[in-house]
């Protein structure tokens, strides 16, 4: 991606990152609100329903208790003048023998005010056709005679007017709202029991409570009065010919008989013939159109008593009843959908920004970039070679800056690469003489030699020395020299030693800080041990891991360097400039590496015949020591004893406490098999948890002495794993079983022997582990696993 392009992204993400945020922001927040405000409409919705429906209620038992207070037989004329007076659509007398209904009642079932009817079978009703209220009828002595049930009819009117009472959409749902089958355990209720006042709160709310009170009373006082008078005391009656919440709903001449029939009481029985309302069947009233009515009456059935949910056509269903005081299974609707307008405007203001900061954008950077692109280019032509190359200054701001400097700087490059092509001719055969050796030797001699003689031709010394410090003796020892008298020897013995810190090699080697100058002028004071100069340039250089400063004893001495590379004495001119001391800093370098190669190529043939994990020689060294040893017993005829270790259950080491554990025993196992043999005895790791031991000038009795010390070693004393992860040191017990052979008894050839001891050592295993056994022809013989009487073989002194 180019700086053009990054610095327009970058500006389109600064400036399009809070658009999009904010344009989010609102979004998410005016969805949220629009779901919150439809929610407490509906809230509102379905308290204003429950009210209304609670008015009702509390109307009708008013009307009910009043015909109760009648006496018996007035009851059915008060109930006559009640629905006169619209103050009910029907009224039922129930004495407990048998009953009696006002003309034109709603037909059954009616929904009891007091709650569910478990009587009634919710699979045998597809709706209901009125909204009553039943309240007990009291005899003489208070004992319950019977009911009297006020009703007013459920229709579509009634549900439309509900529904404009609420500001939502109204739906009746079919059936009686319970789960089929539900009530059929549920106790009746009690009318009697229920309190005064259980719709008294609904009816009071709207006012209605205390007026329709005394209108009832007042009717029931004077049965044969003037009804609409009555009404005229305060009773809160429609005109019968409006539409009104009191208003008789359905068809009156259907509910009461055929036309001609003469009105006057009847019997209409409250529940109704089991038929089982049809699979699937609609709202029985709503207020809705097409297919939402159906999606809202199949979404509500689903919901309980007062909960809340949004249905697939995007609207927020409130489920109601049936419940004490809202018998009737309504479902209380509201639209919520989102407001695509506002998601369209905002989308809008989303691109017109997106566009004009894209513009803004491309040309602030084409601005910006133009003279780096310039600049880019020129960079470009010098790296091709052309020095020549200049970039335009076209102001004084930071790019007209850094263009100032470029051009400064290619002129300068011009005069430097004179310079540098003159002396690499003079330096390329030097150069070519050090890489070859470097190459082709690890003869440290002879590398720095080479080193030495590189670096005089280069900075014209008229002579030099490299000098390398000796861990032993805490002083810089001569190694190579070039251009001194004869008097200056090197070598360990040789004249040119100077300690570590004193003189000017040594404080250089102790500081790691090269120094160049006059010794009159800038010091120091020379050491005996090293040459006299009037003009000096000292290198220190050293390698990773190669500064053995610890053995150091000079006090405060600290390990700066390995070495120090010094020449003295310029020829042609006074001093040595800065120019040299790169110079020579360089040749240091190069002796560091060379120093270091030579250590890294000690300890690679180091290991190629050590083991890694336990110090002790490997297979292949062990292949080389046996057949050499095999080949001098022979020669002197001296005796070779050759012994096969093997720890006993090592496998279920690693697999009881893990391979770390396992590598920490073999070491120390390693370690006491030092502890135990001498000096000339040499021990090997096999391979796994094998090791070879080889006895020179050792017969069978003492190797069966260092058998037997080596059993002791291991058994005697637990091995100690150190803890990981703040835990408990593991102590782990092991013994060790060995097999042993001697030659010439046991073979001719050193594999010969080796592979009678092997054979041993797996007898000691048969013989139970934790022993030897001696190889012998013919068979084996177990020698002794306790202390030897026998003389033992010198062992290695404690410590080693």
């Amino acid at each position: 991606m180019t700086l053009r392009a990054r610095l327009t992204t970058a500006f389109l993400a600064v400036v399009l990152s809070p658009v999009l945020i904010g344009a989010l922001f609102v979004g998410t927040m005016v969805s949220k609100l629009t779901h919150e405000r439809a929610t407490e409409r509906l809230t509102v919705a379905a308290g204003s329903v429950r009210t209304s429906v609670g008015a009702l209620c509390g109307q009708l038992r008013a009307v009910a208790e009043g015909v109760a207070a009648a006496p018996a037989d007035q009851r059915l004329a008060t109930a006559q003048r009640m629905v006169s007076a619209g103050l009910a659509d029907g009224v039922h007398i129930d004495n407990g023998v048998d009953g009696a209904t006002t003309a034109q009642a709603p037909a059954p079932p009616w929904a009891d005010c007091a709650g569910p009817d478990p009587q009634v079978v919710s699979d045998a009703v597809a709706g209901f056709e009125a909204l009553s209220a039943r309240v007990p009828v009291a005899g003489p002595g208070g004992e319950p005679t019977g009911t009297v049930s006020a009703a007013i009819a459920v229709d579509g009117d009634l549900v439309r007017r509900l529904a404009q009472a609420s500001g939502a959409q109204l739906t009746l749902l079919p059936g009686t709202g319970l789960i089929p089958g539900a009530g059929a355990a549920a106790p009746e209720p009690d009318l009697a029991e229920l309190p005064d006042d259980t719709f008294a709160d609904d009816a009071a709310e709207d006012g209605v409570g205390a007026t329709l009170g005394d209108a009832v009373g007042e009717l029931a006082g004077a049965a044969a009065g003037d009804v609409t008078g009555a009404a005229a005391g305060g009773l809160p009656v429609d005109d019968p010919t409006a539409d009104g919440p009191n208003q008789p709903l359905g068809d009156p001449a259907a509910m009461a008989g055929e036309p001609g029939d003469e009105a006057g009481p009847q019997t209409v029985p409250l529940e109704p013939e089991p038929a089982a309302p049809p699979a699937g069947a609609g709202p029985v009233h709503t207020t809705m159109l097409g297919s939402d009515a159906a999606t809202i009456t199949g979404y509500a059935a689903t919901l309980g008593e007062g909960a809340v949910g949004a249905a697939g056509n995007g609207h927020l269903v409130a489920r109601l009843g049936p419940v004490p005081g809202e018998p009737l299974p309504l479902a209380v609707s509201l639209p919520a959908r989102p407001p695509t307008g506002l998601y369209l405007l905002l989308t809008v203001v989303v691109l017109v920004t997106a566009a004009v900061a894209v513009t803004v954008a491309w040309w602030l950077a084409r601005t910006a970039t133009e003279p780096v692109v310039e600049l880019a280019l020129a960079a470009d032509r010098v790296a091709g070679g052309d020095l020549d190359a200049r970039v335009p200054v076209r102001g004084n701001d930071e790019i007209g800056r850094l263009a100032t400097a470029f051009n400064h700087m290619t002129r300068e490059l011009h005069t430097y690469v004179a310079a540098l092509t003159a002396s690499r001719d003079q330096l390329r055969g030097h150069l070519g003489v050090l890489g070859d050796t470097l190459s082709s030797t690890h003869d440290l001699d002879r590398i720095l030699r080479v080193i030495l003689q590189t670096a005089r031709h280069a900075t014209g010394a008229s002579a030099g020395v490299v000098l390398l410090a000796d861990p032993a003796t805490g002083a810089l020892v001569g190694q190579c020299t070039e251009g001194l008298s004869e008097q200056w020897t090197t070598g360990e013995r040789g004249t040119l030693r100077v300690p570590y810190g004193l003189g000017l090699t040594g404080s250089v080697a102790a500081t790691g800080v090269p120094r160049i100058g006059r010794v009159e002028h800038d010091g120091p004071r020379l050491d005996p041990g090293e040459p006299d100069c009037r003009t000096y340039m000292v290198v220190p250089f050293s390698a990773p891991g190669l500064g053995e400063a610890s053995a150091f004893p000079q006090p405060g001495a600290l390990p700066a360097a390995r070495g120090v590379l010094a020449l003295y004495d310029r020829l042609g001119r006074d001093e040595f400039d800065d120019s040299d001391l790169v110079t020579l800093r360089t040749f240091a370098g190069q002796a560091a590496v060379a120093v270091d190669n030579v250590r890294v190529h000690e300890e690679a043939q180091r290991l190629s015949v050590t083991d890694p994990l336990t110090g002790l020689f490997n297979y292949r060294s062990l292949r080389d020591s046996l057949r050499r040893e095999s080949e001098r017993a022979a020669r002197f005829g001296r005796r070779l004893c050759v012994l096969a270790l093997d720890l006993d259950r090592f496998k279920e080491i690693n697999d009881s406490y893990g391979h770390a554990a396992g590598d920490a025993v073999l070491a120390e196992f390693a370690q006491r098999i030092r502890y135990e043999i001498r000096e000339v005895d040499v021990a090997f790791r096999h391979g796994g948890e094998e090791f070879v031991v080889l006895l020179p000038e050792t017969d069978e009795v003492g190797g069966v002495a260092v058998a037997e010390r080596l059993c002791d070693a291991v058994r005697r004393e637990p091995i100690v794993v150190p803890a990981r992860d703040g835990g408990a040191d593991l102590y782990i017990k092991v013994t060790v079983s060995i097999g042993l052979a001697v030659l010439p008894d046991h073979g001719q050839q050193g594999a010969a022997v080796l592979q009678a001891a092997d054979e041993a050592l797996y007898a000691a295993k048969a013989a139970g582990r934790d022993t030897f056994q001696v190889a012998a022809l013919g068979g084996l013989l177990m020698a002794s696993g306790g202390a030897s009487s026998s003389p033992q073989a010198p062992r290695q002194a404690r410590g080693r």
